[in-house]
């Protein structure tokens, strides 16, 4: 493993795949008020799509575009977020980016855009509803969703993107992980009061499904198959921001807890499920402590869960691993130290 520092960004956070111009790109942008920086797959910095104002928790691109994505903005901490809201950004012909509010939606922390056959749905989780004073948690957070229209350039300050509440009372509404399995594609939410799976409607006549996973407070999660057995795991991190990696496996339609990682890992928040050198494959980073990047296989020569330190001092708040080249990459937002690190294999 190679590892390459692409740049320094005070409080690096969020990370995201872009297709620009038939090429592959990521996005990199900070938590507090820095830029949002987009590199080519080889690590190169090719724009600085915004300076600020930062608070990007999430950022998606818009399906079937050239370059086109949604982002947070303004979400700086559990503590400052009422004024949170989804911005679209999209390029000019001359690569400059426009951007643009698309919906104000205050302590939106997660989002995402899920695909079906019929429409586009943005799904988008608050990590509270209300706040007054700090680490104010009396307002739980909520899932909200809308379909989504072809144009969303069309969207100004007097025509907003209408939401609809879809769950609420979800208490410190923290974790989402996109899941595609069978070509169709739903979200694992996470929050204090457990593991949830969303599912878009197929169709106009159809109501959005939610399934109840796990009754465990969790802080983040991923779906996988480590262990080879045809039958995805679903590892979990908890509590909110929590220290315990735990995995969990379906007996009897109900999930089970099979492993515990044997040290407490402070504050657990990076994990990105993957395959990497063949492997299926989670990492993981916690931003205290040791503060490492991780990556969580299963061993078949010992037939148990095995995990390898890929780096530490490095804080790591999120992570995201794609193929160039031939080449395997992991990028990780080692925000503890303001570096945006390329890990090649």
């Amino acid at each position: 493993m190679e590892k390459k520092v692409l740049s320094k960004l005070e409080k690096c956070y969020s990370i995201a795949p872009l297709s620009y111009k038939g090429k592959q790109h990521i996005l990199i942008a900070a938590e507090k008020t820095d830029r949002c920086i987009m590199f080519d797959a080889q690590g190169n910095e090719k724009a600085t799509v915004w300076n600020g104002p930062g608070g990007v928790m999430s950022m998606v691109q818009v399906p079937d575009t050239d370059g086109q994505f949604l982002a947070t903005h303004k979400f700086y901490s559990p503590n400052d977020s009422k004024e949170a809201k989804i911005v679209l950004a999209y390029p000019d012909p001359d690569g400059k980016f426009n951007i643009r509010t698309l919906v104000e939606l205050p302590f939106v922390h997660r989002f995402d855009i899920l695909k079906t056959q019929n429409a586009n749905y943005l799904i988008a989780c608050t990590l509270k509803s209300d706040h007054q004073y700090k680490e104010d948690w009396r307002t739980p957070g909520k899932v909200y969703v809308a379909k989504l229209p072809s144009n969303l350039v069309e969207f100004t300050r007097q025509n907003r993107l209408e939401l609809e509440v879809l769950k609420e009372g979800m208490l410190r509404n923290h974790g989402y992980c996109k899941v595609t399995e069978d070509g169709k594609e739903s979200s694992l939410i996470c929050s204090e009061n457990g593991v949830y799976r969303f599912f878009p409607p197929n169709d106009e006549s159809e109501s959005w499904k939610i399934e109840k996973l796990l009754n465990v407070p969790s802080s983040d999660a991923v779906l996988i198959d480590l262990d080879h057995d045809g039958t995805k795991e679903l590892i979990v991190l908890s509590p909110f921001h929590g220290d315990q990696i735990s995995i969990y496996k379906k007996q009897k339609e109900v999930y089970e807890k099979v492993y515990d990682y044997p040290e407490k890992t402070e504050f657990l928040h990076a994990i990105w499920a993957c395959t990497l050198k063949g492997k299926p494959t989670v990492i993981l980073g916690n931003r205290k402590g040791k503060r490492q990047l991780m990556a969580l296989t299963w061993n078949e020569e010992k037939n148990q869960y095995s995990m390898q330190i890929l780096d530490e001092n490095c804080g790591p708040a999120n992570a995201f691993k794609y193929e160039d080249q031939g080449k395997e990459i992991v990028i990780a937002t080692n925000r503890e130290i303001n570096e945006i690190a390329m890990y090649t294999f």
